[in-house]
């Protein structure tokens, strides 16, 4: 038998090194991997369905799940998760000392609809009262000027997204001034240069998410692995085959990242780290499946569709293939 040949785009991970360098075999497939940037991966899904299989944005596929548009479905292969307290920049310069002074700011995005800015702003209204009708909403490209939505989206009335001016970019914006903050995945650039008045909302980011997951139990998820529906329907062993494999591969990552011996990651104080995130949140961090990350994704949806992102409230199961809702036991 042939194995079958499949495109799959997703990041240069460690969790997913083992697919591209051949440790890990994914039952029945050939794959030919895309190590892309999720910008490329996800414009390149949802606009032309590129590939046969890949890491899909939470945001956008929920939006083509709720519009009944869904070229992917999903496996619960969580590629990319994060705490979004690091995800929001200000002006220091304009009296934003807390999360309440937001009101009234004009806050850059690149995307109304990406997963880190759903996340941002359902915490900040969840936790701090400030809606998103609250803010007025700058839209451009960081560092290019112009960026399109990946998926078109129509947002509440209230909802005040406007253009950043022909020519501009956030990361030249914010630092002139011109807005008073960013939200988003990506750190803008006068941030990682040091501009003197740019800084984070959540000074210690790091005691903010602990504080956020010993209350929700939440580690929020931003990305998903998809299959082109029409190639699932045609294969129903694909989507469990997918799920074993990225799931053997993150259990090589993480054995990896134990072995102190040498560290595996080029950055210091990675074992304290990792004994920091374990001591809150297990042995196992960074889980996969639906099960235990059910409430996680009841969050988001619920965020989702307050945010008017999704026109009706998507539900957890709708999002992935059935196969990959429960798992065999010995």
């Amino acid at each position: 038998m042939t194995d079958l040949t499949l495109s799959i785009a997703m990041g240069n991970y460690d969790r997913t090194r083992a697919i591209v360098d051949g440790r890990v075999k994914i039952d029945g497939v050939d794959p030919v991997p895309m190590l892309l940037s999720p910008e490329e991966m996800f414009f390149r899904a949802f606009r032309h369905q590129a590939f046969d299989v890949s890491e899909l944005s939470l945001s956008s596929y929920s939006i083509s799940v709720a519009r009944g548009d869904a070229h992917y479905v999903a496996v619960p292969v969580f590629l990319s998760r994060a705490f979004r307290h690091t995800s929001v920049y200000i002006r220091t310069d304009r009296g934003i000392e807390r999360p309440e002074d937001l009101k009234g700011k004009k806050i850059g995005i690149a995307e109304y609809q990406l997963s880190a800015n759903v996340w941002v702003r359902g915490i900040l209204d969840e936790d701090f009262g400030i809606k998103p009708s609250d803010v007025t909403w700058v839209r451009g490209g960081m560092d290019t000027p112009g960026r399109p939505e990946k998926i078109n989206v129509k947002l509440p009335s209230d909802v005040e997204v406007v253009a950043a001016p022909e020519g501009a970019t956030l990361n030249g914006m914010l630092a002139d001034g011109d807005i008073d903050g960013f939200i988003g995945p990506r750190w803008p650039r006068c941030f990682s240069e040091g501009h003197p008045h740019v800084g984070r909302l959540f000074t210690d980011s790091v005691d903010a998410a602990e504080d956020y997951y010993r209350r929700t139990q939440i580690f929020p998820i931003m990305h998903v692995l998809g299959i082109r529906r029409s190639i699932a329907e045609m294969h129903p062993w694909l989507p469990g085959a997918l799920m074993k494999g990225f799931t053997q591969a993150k259990v090589l990552a993480q054995e990896a990242l134990q072995d102190t011996s040498a560290t595996k990651v080029t950055m210091p104080f990675v074992e304290d780290n990792l004994h920091r995130a374990q001591a809150l949140m297990g042995s196992d961090p960074w889980t996969y499946g639906v099960g235990q990350n059910r409430h996680v994704l009841d969050r988001f949806l619920d965020y989702h569709h307050a945010q008017g992102l999704s026109p009706r409230r998507v539900q957890v199961d709708e999002l992935f293939h059935p196969s990959t809702l429960e798992a065999y036991s010995l």
